[in-house]
C-alpha cells in the first residue's frame, strides 16, 4: 500500500505540511453526539407482539459450561462500538460511493478521513484505496510520525466504521471502502431508523480501542499518546451516559476533566455562571439543570455545576496533567462496563395502572457487552438497569416467525437466577433489537473465552469460587454450580451500579418448578 498527502479542507488557518508524506494531521473540533436526550422516534416504528419469535435453540436451561458450547452460524462479521454524530464534519465526495463495482475496481485512488477521539483527523491518500485493508490502514496510523505513537497501538487500537444508526468494528481484512458500498444493506438489516432516515445516514472512519484488548493491557500502559486516546474514549463514554456512575463520581470527573482543558482554577474567569454556561461539557445530561432552572438561575449549594466548580478548586495547581489523566481512567476502569460495545435496543417496561396501559411504550436501551459480562444501560436516565456476568446467566436468540413483517424484531433472552421473598427463582429478560444477532455471536464469543481462562485456572491452581448454589439434586443429575445473582458478589457498592430490576418486564419461573 502506498499512501501520499492530500489536500485537506484547512481549518484554524493552519496549512497542511506538504513535506510530510502519508498522512496529514488536522486539528478539529466535530460536535458530540448527546446519545438519546428523549426516546428516539425510530424505536415507535416497531411494536412487537407477542408470540411473534421462533427460537433458533434452546440455552436458557443450561448454565454457561453448556451454553458456550454450542455453536450456530452467525453472522459475526461486523461488531458494534461507540458511535458519534459526525453530520457536521466534512466528508470527501469520493468517500460517498456506495456500487459495488465502483469498490471491486482495482487501482483506483481515494482520499480518506480517519477521526481520532481527541481533536485529530488525518486525512489519507490512498493510491489502492479500493483494495486497502483496515491492517493496513491501522499500520499507516500508528506509523505516522506526528502521532507519536508506539508500536503496541497496532494491538490496542482499530478501525470502526460509525454513524448516528450503526457502529461497526472493524476486521483486519476488511477494506473500508467496500464496507462503506455495503452500508445501506447493512443500515436495512441492522438500523432502528426508517428509510429515510437510513438514506441520510453518513459513516466515518474512526480510530478507537480494540474490544477484544482485556482491561489489565489499559492498566499497564505507560505511554502518554496511548493514555490520551484511551482518556478520550473514556471521557466520550462518561459524558454520553454510557458510563453510568455515582453523582459523586460524576463531579469529580467533572472537575479533573476541567482542571485538564482549562489549567489552573482563575476566580476571574472560572465562576458559577462560567460553568452553569459550560456544563454540557462537564457533565452528562441528565445531571445539568432544566431550561426553566437556568433561566431562574437557582444555583443552591448542592447543584452540580457548583459541586463542579467547587472540586475544580481543590485540585493543586501544581498537580501534574499526566496525573490527573491517570486518576480520571484509573476511576473509570473500576466500572464493570469498560471497554463495552454498545447496542442499540428495547425492552419492555413494567405496567403500573390504567394510564400505563393506554401510553404503554418500550424503552430504548443500550445493551454493552465487553469481556466480563452483559450489561443493560438507561443512558438517558444514566443508570444501570441490569449487569450480568457469563457465570451468572444463560442466553438465547430468537428471530420473528414473520420476518417479513417490520413491527417483528428479532430478540436477545437473558436469563439469571435470584433470591426473591427467600425463594430460589429464574428471570428473563427480553431485548428486542434488529442488532440482537451481533450480540448473541458477541456473546459467545467471549464466553468460550471465559470457559478457556477458567478451565485453565483450574488446572495450574485452586481459585476463589463465587457463591453457588448446588443443582445436584436436580432431575437433570449434572451437578453444575451456578453462581447466585446477587448484588452481594459484587465489588460496587454504589445505588446505580445496582440492578434495577424492578424497571423491567421480567419473566419469572421457581426454580422448584423449572427445573424438574
Amino acid at each position: 500500500m502506498s499512501l501520499s498527502t492530500c489536500e485537506p479542507q484547512q481549518r484554524d488557518g493552519k496549512d497542511s505540511d506538504s513535506n510530510h508524506s502519508f498522512i496529514t494531521v488536522i486539528p478539529i473540533d466535530f460536535p458530540r453526539n448527546r446519545g438519546f436526550p428523549q426516546p428516539p422516534d425510530q424505536y415507535s416504528d416497531y411494536s412487537p407482539g407477542d408470540g411473534d419469535y421462533v427460537s433458533d435453540g434452546s440455552k436458557l436451561d443450561q448454565g454457561v459450561d453448556e451454553v458456550g458450547g454450542i455453536t450456530r452460524e452467525i453472522n459475526s462479521k461486523y461488531k458494534q462500538v461507540i458511535s458519534h454524530d459526525y453530520e457536521d464534519t466534512p466528508h470527501n465526495p469520493q468517500w460517498d460511493r456506495t456500487n459495488n463495482s465502483q469498490a471491486d475496481s482495482p487501482g483506483q485512488s481515494l482520499n480518506v478521513c480517519v477521526y481520532l477521539m481527541g481533536d485529530i483527523a488525518l486525512c489519507m491518500e490512498l493510491e489502492d484505496g479500493t483494495n486497502t485493508t483496515v491492517e493496513d490502514l491501522v499500520k499507516a496510523i500508528v506509523a505516522e510520525e506526528q502521532l507519536g505513537l508506539p508500536p503496541s497501538a497496532f494491538k490496542m487500537f482499530t478501525l470502526w466504521m460509525c454513524s448516528g444508526l450503526l457502529e461497526l468494528q472493524l476486521k483486519p481484512h476488511h477494506r473500508a471502502l467496500a464496507i462503506r458500498a455495503k452500508w445501506p444493506d447493512l443500515l436495512a438489516r441492522y438500523a432502528h431508523a426508517t428509510e429515510s432516515r437510513q438514506r441520510r445516514d453518513e459513516p466515518v472512519l474512526s480510530f478507537q480501542r480494540n474490544i477484544f484488548i482485556p482491561q489489565s493491557c489499559d492498566e499497564q500502559i505507560k505511554d502518554t499518546r496511548v493514555l490520551d486516546l484511551l482518556y478520550a474514549e473514556a471521557r466520550y463514554n462518561i459524558l454520553e451516559g454510557r458510563y453510568p456512575c455515582e453523582v459523586a463520581h460524576f463531579i469529580v470527573l467533572g472537575g479533573i476533566q476541567a482542571r485538564l482543558e482549562l489549567g489552573p482554577y482563575n476566580p476571574q474567569i472560572h465562576t458559577i455562571n462560567f460553568f452553569r454556561d459550560q456544563s454540557s461539557r462537564f457533565l452528562p445530561i441528565h445531571m445539568r439543570r432544566g431550561a426553566w432552572t437556568s433561566w431562574l438561575h437557582l444555583s443552591g449549594k448542592n447543584s452540580p455545576e457548583v459541586r463542579l466548580l467547587e472540586h475544580y478548586k481543590r485540585i493543586p495547581a501544581s498537580t501534574p496533567d499526566r496525573k490527573l489523566q491517570k486518576k480520571y481512567l484509573e476511576i473509570v476502569w473500576a466500572l464493570p462496563y469498560y471497554g463495552c460495545v454498545f447496542f442499540q435496543g428495547q425492552v419492555e417496561q413494567p405496567v403500573r395502572g390504567l394510564l400505563s396501559l393506554i401510553i404503554h411504550q418500550d424503552v430504548p436501551v443500550l445493551v454493552g457487552i465487553n469481556l466480563k459480562g452483559v450489561y443493560i444501560i438507561d443512558n438517558v436516565q444514566c443508570t444501570l438497569l441490569l449487569g450480568l456476568k457469563y457465570e451468572e446467566l444463560c442466553w438465547d436468540f430468537a428471530k420473528p416467525s414473520h420476518e417479513e413483517n417490520p413491527d417483528c424484531l428479532p430478540c436477545l433472552f437473558l436469563q439469571f437466577r435470584v433470591l426473591e421473598n427467600g425463594t430460589r427463582v429464574s428471570k428473563v429478560l427480553q431485548i428486542f433489537s434488529k442488532q440482537a444477532v451481533m450480540m448473541d455471536a458477541l456473546i459467545a464469543r467471549f464466553v468460550e473465552e471465559t470457559k478457556k481462562k477458567t478451565s485453565l485456572a483450574q488446572r495450574t491452581d485452586e481459585v476463589d469460587k463465587p457463591l453457588t448454589y448446588d443443582t445436584g439434586t436436580d432431575s437433570d443429575g449434572n451437578g453444575v454450580q451456578i453462581p447466585l445473582a446477587t448484588l452481594t458478589q459484587r465489588d460496587m457498592s454504589q445505588s446505580c451500579l445496582g440492578n434495577k430490576l424492578s424497571k423491567l418486564t421480567l419473566a419469572t419461573f421457581d426454580e422448584e418448578v423449572w427445573w424438574r
